[in-house]
């Protein structure tokens, strides 16, 4: 069980500004969202950052709104947070597979997003991961994107003055 293993956590990034976070949550199972966003709600604050939540109808709608918010709002990072448990379909792989891809892609686009999104078997697995006196997840998440950030603007501030500069 990936509970009883003991993990390494970096170092909490930090900031000259405060970071402008947007936590996308979907609370589908409502407790688990809850814990989850209490935990990256910690973690965001412990570094001095601020944020917006904003719900979402489930796990696939994350990663749009996610897309829109960068258009059209300026957030440093994002922190997608909620839960999809093994049913009786093969639903769960299609929304497990697809919120995840849709993360990913706006990663890969520069994006600094925490991925929160529980998959899990049943409510138990869930409820560990989410609480964020066991396995904070939504914590780890907001961590996550945080460190994205903090190598973004180390990475940023190590280009001023490098290469050629038109006149």
């Amino acid at each position: 069980m990936a509970g009883k293993i003991e993990h390494h956590a970096l170092p909490r990034a930090s900031f000259q500004n405060e970071p402008k976070v947007l936590i996308v949550v979907a609370p589908y199972y409502q407790p688990i969202s809850e814990n989850l966003l209490k935990g990256a709600k910690t973690e965001i604050l412990a570094s001095h950052g601020t944020f917006d939540v904003v719900e979402v109808p489930g796990a696939l709608e994350i990663a749009t709104a996610i897309g829109i918010a960068e258009r059209l709002e300026k957030f440093d990072a994002y922190v997608a947070l909620g839960c999809v448990i093994r049913g009786e379909t093969t639903h769960y792989e299609t929304v497990c597979n697809d919120s995840s891809r849709g993360l990913t892609l706006l990663g890969l686009q520069g994006l600094c997003i925490g991925n929160g999104i529980l998959t899990v078997e049943n409510v138990e697995q869930a409820e560990e991961r989410a609480d964020p006196e066991k396995q904070n997840k939504g914590g780890g998440a907001a961590a996550a994107a945080l460190h994205l950030l903090s190598l973004s603007h180390k990475w940023a501030d190590n280009k001023k003055g490098i290469g050629f500069k038109a006149d």
